[in-house]
C-alpha cells in the first residue's frame, strides 16, 4: 500500500519547517553578546605591576580580549582558546597609568564589554619635612604657630605627627598635613616631626621628616630696681640692679637717671644686670629707672630716689605679746625703729649682752627700708621664764663699719608661767599685749547676755515708772486737806476710812478704769 501524495507533501513541509527553526536558533545564538568580567587592583604604586584579568565563559573556542583604557586608548591583546577563555594583562604603572580600564572581546560575530575598574597610582612620599609658620618657630606666649608636613613628591598621603617622641593622638588641631596652635603655651614648647606614608592593600610606605624644634617666649614682666652702696677708698659707689621677675632671654636691661641713659647691658644668662655709679652721702642724685626692650616689648621701672641718708635719730623698741584664740601667750615680738637711715645695719642685746642671729629660738625678720621708715623685727618663738629679762636695739650704717651706734632704752620682757595663759596686767606704755580672739560662739553668747541685760534693765525702768504714775494719780484723789480746830490726830483718824476704800477700788477696778470713772475735778471744785 502506498501513501498518498497529500501525506508525503505534509512530511516535507515540517522538515524545512524545523530547518528553518533551527538556522533562526542559531543565527539567534550567533548573534548574542558576550558576557564578560574584569578583575584588578583600584591602586597601585608608581613603577609596579597592576595585573588585570578578563575571563568571558561559554563563549566560542577562539576569543579575541582586548584591554581598554578610558574607553578609547587600547592597551593590550589577547587570544583566548577554548582550554584557557582567560586573558591576563601585566602592565607596568606609570604616571599615566592612572585611569579607567575595560576589557572588550569578540568570538565569531559575537562581542562584549566588560566592567570597567579605576586604577589609581601612588607615588611614595619623599624628601619629607616641616615647615613653620612663622619661621623659625619661634613665638611668644598665646600667638598662633603652624606646621606644616611637606613633600616633594606624594600621592593618596598620611600624615602622622610626633611631639618629644610621642604620637600626637589630642589636643591639637590636625587638619591634613597642617598641625596648628591657636595660642601656644609654654608647654608647647619641644621638638616636633611628622611621617608622611601611604597604602595599597598591605603595603605601606613611609617617609619621615627631621625634627624642628618650637621655642616659646615668656613676656618680660615689669622691671624692678634697687640699689646697695658700698665703701671704695675715701669714697662710695651705689650698685643698681635692674631684674624682672619673668620673661625669655636675652634681654636688654639700660639705666636711666633722670631719663637720661648711664649704660645698657644685654642679659643673656639671667634677667638681672647690674649698673655701678659713684655716690655721695646725703646728696640727692636724682631718679633712677631701669629700662627692659625685647623685640616686642619696651618696659620702665618705677623711680628709685638715689640719695643714701646716715643712720640716726631716735631708736624706738615696742614689745607686742601674741595670743592664740585659746588666750595662750604664742610669741613676743619686739619692732625696732629707726627716725631714718637708708642702708642700717641691726643688732640686738638681752641683758647686756650681743643676741647671736644663729640662735635657734630667735628668728630675724628684716624689712625692706621703706621711705623715712627702716625697721627690724625679732620674735621669740620659744617662751620660758629664762627668756625674761632687758631687750635692746642698736643700728648703725651697714656700708661704714667705723660708724657710730645709735641704740635704743632697754625694754623689759618678763615671761612666767602665770602669764603664758593670761595678758599681762599692768604692763608698762611700751608693752603692747595682743587682744584675745573670741571664737564666733563666745561672741554670740556675750552679745546675747548684754541685750538680756539691757531688755531687763528698760523693763524694771517701765515698771517704777508705771507704780510711780499709779502713786501720783492715788495721791490727786484724796480730799483737800481741813483745817479744822481738832488736833491732827483726829483728822488722820477721820481720812483713814476714804483712803482705804479709794484703795479698795483701784485694786478692784484696776487704776486706768478707776480713773475714767471719776469725775473731773477744777481747782474751784
Amino acid at each position: 500500500m502506498h501513501p498518498k501524495p497529500c501525506d508525503e507533501d505534509l512530511a516535507h513541509f515540517n522538515l524545512v519547517m524545523i530547518l528553518a527553526l533551527a538556522c533562526l536558533l542559531s543565527e539567534i545564538s550567533a548573534s548574542a553578546p558576550l558576557h564578560l568580567q574584569l578583575t584588578g587592583p583600584n591602586m597601585a604604586y608608581l613603577n609596579t605591576r597592576a595585573v588585570f584579568r578578563c575571563f568571558a565563559p561559554d563563549s566560542a573556542p577562539t576569543v579575541t580580549y582586548k584591554l581598554i583604557k578610558d574607553k578609547r586608548f587600547p592597551i593590550a591583546m589577547h587570544i583566548g582558546h577554548k582550554w584557557n577563555w582567560n586573558a591576563t594583562f601585566s602592565l607596568k604603572v606609570k604616571a599615566s597609568s592612572d585611569g579607567s580600564y575595560r576589557c572588550e572581546a569578540t568570538a565569531g560575530g559575537t562581542s562584549g564589554v566588560s566592567n570597567s575598574i579605576r586604577l589609581a597610582v601612588v607615588t611614595p612620599a619623599s624628601n619629607t619635612r616641616v615647615t613653620s609658620d612663622p619661621s623659625p618657630p619661634v613665638a611668644y606666649e598665646g600667638s598662633r604657630v603652624l606646621l606644616s608636613c611637606e613633600v616633594d613628591r606624594g600621592s593618596h598621603l598620611y600624615f602622622t605627627w610626633y611631639f618629644n617622641r610621642k604620637e600626637i593622638i589630642s589636643g591639637f588641631n590636625l587638619s591634613g598635613n597642617k598641625l596648628v596652635m591657636e595660642r601656644v603655651t609654654l608647654g608647647n614648647a619641644g621638638n616636633y616631626y611628622c611621617i608622611a606614608w601611604s597604602a595599597v592593600q598591605d603595603i605601606r610606605r613611609f617617609s619621615t621628616s627631621t625634627e624642628v624644634t618650637v621655642s616659646v617666649k615668656v613676656y618680660v614682666s615689669k622691671p624692678k630696681i634697687s640699689f646697695s652702696l658700698f665703701k671704695v677708698g675715701d669714697g662710695y659707689r651705689g650698685n643698681i640692679t635692674c631684674w624682672a621677675l619673668r620673661g625669655s632671654l636675652p634681654v636688654n636691661f639700660s639705666l636711666l637717671l633722670d631719663d637720661k641713659e648711664l649704660g645698657s647691658i644685654t642679659a643673656t644668662e639671667s634677667l638681672a644686670a647690674c649698673f655701678d655709679v659713684a655716690m655721695v652721702i646725703g646728696l640727692d642724685m636724682g631718679d633712677a629707672r631701669c629700662r627692659v626692650k625685647t623685640e616686642v616689648q619696651d618696659l620702665k621701672s618705677e623711680p628709685v630716689t638715689l640719695e643714701v641718708v646716715p643712720v640716726g635719730g631716735d631708736v624706738n623698741l615696742q614689745v607686742d605679746y601674741l595670743y592664740t584664740a585659746g588666750a595662750e601667750l604664742a610669741a613676743a615680738r619686739m619692732n625696732c625703729h629707726i627716725s631714718r637711715g637708708t642702708f642700717p645695719l641691726f643688732s640686738w642685746l638681752f641683758n647686756n649682752s650681743v643676741l647671736p642671729s644663729e640662735d635657734r629660738h630667735v628668728e630675724f625678720v628684716l624689712s625692706q627700708p621703706g621711705p623715712g621708715d627702716p625697721s627690724q623685727t625679732l620674735i621669740l618663738t620659744e617662751l620660758s621664764p629664762k627668756h625674761s629679762g632687758y631687750y635692746q636695739c642698736s643700728a648703725r650704717d651697714s656700708y661704714d663699719p667705723s660708724g657710730s651706734w645709735v641704740q635704743s632704752a632697754a625694754v623689759l620682757v618678763h615671761i612666767t608661767d602665770q602669764i603664758r595663759y593670761l595678758k599681762p596686767q599692768g604692763a608698762s606704755p611700751t608693752e603692747t599685749p595682743q587682744q584675745v580672739l573670741l571664737s564666733p560662739f563666745e561672741s554670740i553668747s556675750l552679745l546675747f547676755c548684754c541685750f538680756f541685760l539691757l531688755m531687763l534693765g528698760v523693763a524694771v525702768l517701765c515698771v517704777c515708772k508705771m507704780f510711780h504714775q499709779d502713786s501720783t494719780n492715788i495721791s490727786s484723789l484724796n480730799p483737800p486737806s481741813l483745817h479744822l480746830s481738832e488736833p491732827e490726830s483726829h483728822a488722820g483718824a477721820l481720812q483713814a476710812p476714804v483712803l482705804s476704800a479709794v484703795q479698795n477700788q483701784v485694786r478692784s477696778t484696776g487704776i486706768t478704769e478707776f480713773l475714767n470713772q471719776a469725775p473731773e475735778m477744777t481747782p474751784e471744785e
